[in-house]
């Protein structure tokens, strides 16, 4: 049995409590109270009653903490103190339209360290996936690492693909029209969240992305690092946030991929 730390039990034990309502409504998706946000970007009463419950959950462990949630914005806390990160429902679009592809997101963003803590857990499958700074990634009580493969014709890459108000189609189609010839394939799942995990646990060898927001993958970018991996920015910096940027790829492919997508973006 891997001990990890009390923070970690805490997001689990969040993210474990919503869970079950997520399985039960996934299962009745046709009932679902449903209103949009903006263009094709959906929120329903599961995404939202699973955050109060993980917020609640949360709150109680650590009630001085910050929080910044999908859903209910952002929360000042103690400024000296860490913050919550959370994305109750990664893969909303997924959910709605009965595709079993959909995790619940939590970090630790420390003030001085960065993120120190990740979760990415997958309702369905009851796959947790973590992480903490320095101590490694984890799938329950396996340890993480990113694929071994050094040859991009082997390469299986994840993508996010633009969509209806989001993201710079034009920017996507050169890139993917440049790393597609080369590699073994692209898988669009629809969870980034789910994405830098699986790049954590070598299932994906890399994955590229644009306009992700910070609870989409600062658990997934945490996984990825601990588990070996690079996360850059298209210039192969750390400002992904910044310049809405991510390219996570295992350590023997990063600088080959980052190479392709500067030269598809010139």
């Amino acid at each position: 049995m891997v001990a990890h730390s009390g923070l970690i039990t805490v997001m689990q034990k969040a993210a474990r409590k919503a869970a079950p309502k997520l399985r039960r409504d996934f299962g009745e998706v046709d009932a679902l109270q449903v209103s949009r946000k903006g263009p094709a970007d959906f929120v329903s009463a599961a995404d939202r009653a699973a955050e109060r419950t993980i917020l609640e959950e949360l709150a109680h462990a650590r009630p001085d903490w910050g929080i910044l949630a999908e859903e209910g914005g952002s929360k000042e806390g103690d400024p000296d103190k860490p913050r919550w990160i959370v994305d109750p429902l990664d893969g909303t679009t997924n959910f709605l339209h009965g595709l079993p592809h959909f995790a619940i997101a939590i970090a630790v963003e420390d003030p001085r360290a960065g993120v120190t803590h990740g979760l990415v857990y997958q309702p369905l499958t009851d796959e947790s996936f973590w992480a903490e700074k320095g101590r490694g990634a984890w799938l329950h009580d396996r340890r993480l690492r990113v694929s071994s493969r050094r040859d991009v014709a082997d390469a299986l890459i994840a993508t996010g693909i633009p969509f209806k108000g989001h993201g710079d189609l034009d920017e996507w189609q050169r890139i993917y029209r440049t790393i597609a010839p080369e590699v073994a394939g692209i898988r669009r799942f629809g969870s980034a969240a789910l994405d830098l995990a699986w790049v954590a646990a070598g299932r994906y060898d890399g994955f590229w992305e644009t306009g992700l927001q910070r609870w989409d993958a600062a658990a997934g970018e945490l996984l990825v690092r601990e588990a070996g991996g690079f996360v850059t920015d298209f210039r192969g910096g750390d400002q992904c946030q910044a310049r809405g940027q991510w390219l996570a790829v295992n350590d023997g492919l990063h600088s080959r991929l980052l190479k392709m997508v500067a030269a598809a973006l010139k």
